[in-house]
């Protein structure tokens, strides 16, 4: 597999001085980076947790917490 240098050669690139400066009113070579922000995206995070399987899993706690305080009565009595 052979390296292919992505910057241009300055001896064949046009508008550049020797050493690599760029003349006054001359544009210089493109970067490869975006030239603009692009469109906008909009925001994806979810709006938190809905309300019914909030309310399940507390209910489903609540109920363990009783079960267990039952059962710690029942061992003590």
């Amino acid at each position: 597999m052979s390296y292919v240098n992505p910057d241009p050669d300055p001896e064949r690139t046009t508008g550049l001085e020797p050493g690599g400066g760029v003349p006054p009113g001359e544009t210089p070579p493109a970067e490869s980076s975006m030239p603009e922000a692009g469109p906008h995206e909009p925001d994806v995070r979810g709006r938190g947790w809905a309300w019914t399987p909030l309310t399940l899993i507390l209910l489903l706690v609540l109920l363990l917490a009783v079960g267990f305080l039952a059962y710690a009565l029942a061992l003590i009595f």
